[in-house]
């Protein structure tokens, strides 16, 4: 009994008649006479019945021939990817030297009678250094400094902060040494409940580290002295970019504990909090890690001196990391290089693909050309000689997607390492592509090459300048300037302020250079016969005033720049609207968002009014107040300059 062929394609002539029709009422409703006798269904019938012949065509390929279709446009699965954490490294004591965690170290999760071990391996090099306490000083401005070294040396109490503490004050520890990536214990002793009025299980402060030029934050591990008003350790991870840095003409690894301004409900220092002493040192260190096995050397075998060849790895699949392979052939001092495709390799190239998820080495074709010579692309191994990958990745999954401390085992002993740990959950790791996805995908694959409907114009676009381009939409002929050409419009990737806002001259015009470069990519791409219009979308400008009541309790000032902010932020063209995608192109404004998005912010009470005004980015021209904004299909919404008033309701 012969094998059943698949049916690619189960449609027929009737149902694509009926699918015609049905597009035929939605997007042309006015069209009502669907007889047989209409021209246009007889136009409907003929593209019906040339769709059905494909698809019979279609349904005569064997499932087998299909998967070798897609082999020669160059669709392979995508290989596994592995996922990564940052695994810490606990010392079993603080340690006068410096301890050394190499690249290559593996680690693992607890096996069990159900699962198996999941292996992870450090891929940087990791310096645990040693450290001390070398200063301390005290500010309240980040200009004037109190060294509180000296106080701490002949026993006496200090401050850590004006003595009624204020957002800005801080502790500035000067350690003898940097100390990157290391995980660093600070052992107060403290005068007990000094620095009342906060709450001690959340202090209204954050830990910092110096990396030479600006302040970063660092990680809290453990804080056991309650907002520095008890003897207790605080157990900081540190960033990795934390440098020595001269600071009041004293130089240290400078670490910060700065007050805060508390969010609201949060209890504020009524008094600034006393310490008696202080020791520093390191207590472990953290690295990065991958879900997977570096191999590190393997010989491939000997080259037979003939284009084409395939040499199997050893372990597959191959996961990517941070370098690409390199080949190392016996006696050739230069490395041979991993490329994407042969398509640019000439005949002296030393280059080689990795199939990822085959697991083999691939090196360059020759190609028979129609005048009967030989075209090499790439280089090929001389034959005899032997071939050695200097390494390699494998493994990957979303089984490496651990939960937070799911590491705990170490598979090699470190010196002075008492135990390991994952603070963050593994994430990242996908398994390797089926076939049945990639038979999906391979005919997308090929789409992706041409523009023939609005989203392939749009994709395309941002193809051609995608560092450069933030939103693309695409709309048929006939809506632009020029009636025969389907107009692409460009939303540019700009910057804004801290609060949202943006400058309309960085919209609009855009750079002549970028115009063109997307035109002349969509024209190599376009279907014959079509011409196209690239140029920017029309912007509105919006403008709101708003009057807000805030609670007894808030900060006028910060619900105003709250307010603002949360206009700015949501009706932005470009990661604005209600999912943050940006404000959708034509979609008219209507008061009631703007009454809904204020009364979303921190510490208002309600919103008593707000009224929207089209006005003009350009010369700042305001109209007349109006309940609707509408937007043309080719318009986006600008906001430009809004007003809040917050007025304060007095306590009861």
């Amino acid at each position: 009994m012969p094998l059943p062929a698949p049916n690619l394609d189960d449609r027929r002539f009737q149902e694509l008649v009926d699918d015609g029709k049905r597009l035929v009422q939605q997007k042309c409703p006015e069209w009502t006479d669907h007889n047989v006798s209409d021209p246009g269904v007889t136009i409907i019938e003929v593209f019906a019945w040339i769709a059905d012949q494909l698809i019979y065509r279609l349904n005569q390929v064997p499932d087998r021939i299909y998967v070798k279709f897609l082999d020669l446009l160059g669709v392979e699965l995508a290989p596994p990817v592995a996922a990564r954490t940052e695994v810490t490294f606990w010392l079993s004591a603080p340690q006068p030297e410096v301890v050394r965690v190499l690249a290559g170290t593996k680690v693992a999760t607890v096996r069990t009678e159900t699962d198996p071990a999941i292996l992870f391996t450090v891929v940087e090099d990791l310096a645990v250094v040693p450290c001390s306490l070398a200063h301390l000083l005290a500010t309240v401005d980040d200009k004037e400094y109190r060294s509180l070294t000296e106080s701490l040396q002949f026993d006496q109490g200090a401050l850590c902060f004006s003595e009624v503490p204020k957002p800005g004050d801080a502790l500035l520890v000067g350690l003898s040494d940097a100390v990157p990536s290391c995980a660093v214990t600070l052992r107060f002793d403290c005068d007990i409940a000094e620095g009342h009025g906060i709450d001690p299980r959340n202090p209204p402060l954050v830990w910092e580290a110096l990396d030479g030029e600006r302040w970063s934050a660092c990680v809290v591990d453990r804080d056991d002295t309650g907002g520095l008003n008890r003897p207790g350790d605080v157990v900081l991870h540190v960033p990795r970019l934390h440098a020595p840095t001269v600071l009041a003409d004293q130089r240290a690894g400078w670490l910060r504990c700065r007050v805060v301004e508390p969010h609201e409900g949060q209890p504020q220092y009524a008094r600034s909090p006393e310490i008696k002493g202080l020791t520093a040192f390191t207590s472990g260190g953290t690295a990065r890690a991958v879900n997977a096995e570096v191999i590190e050397g393997e010989v491939l075998g000997s080259s037979n001196g003939l284009p084409g060849q395939r040499f199997p790895l050893k372990y597959q699949p191959v996961v990517e990391a941070e370098e690409p392979a390199v080949v190392e052939v016996e006696s050739d001092d230069d490395p041979w290089q991993e490329v994407d495709s042969f398509t640019d390799s000439g005949p002296d190239d030393r280059h080689f693909r990795l199939d990822r998820a085959a697991g083999e080495i691939v090196f360059g074709p020759s190609v028979r050309e129609p005048d009967g010579s030989i075209t090499r692309y790439g280089a090929v191994p001389p034959a005899n000689r032997s071939l050695r990958i200097r390494s390699y990745r494998t493994g990957g999954g979303t089984g490496g997607n651990v939960a937070a401390r799911a590491i705990k085992m170490l598979k090699s002993s470190i010196p002075y390492v008492a135990r390991v740990e994952n603070r963050i959950p593994g994430s990242g790791g996908t398994d390797g592509e089926e076939l049945e996805n990639a038979k999906v995908r391979g005919p997308m694959t090929l789409r992706g090459t041409r523009a023939v409907a609005a989203r392939d114009f749009e994709h395309q676009a941002i193809q051609a300048a995608p560092e450069e381009v933030a939103r693309v939409l695409c709309l048929p002929a006939g809506a632009g300037s020029d009636p025969g050409a389907v107009l692409v419009l460009i939303t540019p990737a700009v910057p804004d302020d801290p609060i949202g806002r943006l400058r309309f001259d960085e919209l609009t015009p855009l750079r002549e250079d970028l115009l063109q470069r997307i035109t002349s990519h969509l024209e190599r791409r376009r279907v014959v016969g079509v011409r196209v219009l690239v140029e920017p979308p029309l912007y509105m400008g919006l403008t709101i005033e708003a009057k807000l009541h805030a609670g007894p309790r808030s900060d006028p000032k910060r619900v105003q720049e709250d307010a603002l902010e949360a206009l700015y932020r949501y009706f932005h063209p470009i990661t604005g609207g209600p999912d943050g995608s940006g404000w959708a192109f034509g979609r008219p404004v209507h008061g009631g968002e703007a009454f809904w998005v204020l009364q979303r912010v921190p510490g208002v009470l309600y919103v008593e009014a707000a009224r929207l005004f089209p006005s003009n980015p350009l010369t700042g021209q305001r109209g007349a107040a109006v309940e609707r904004l509408e937007l043309e299909p080719n318009a986006l919404v600008f906001s430009y300059e809004h007003g809040v008033e917050v007025v304060s309701e007095a306590a009861s």
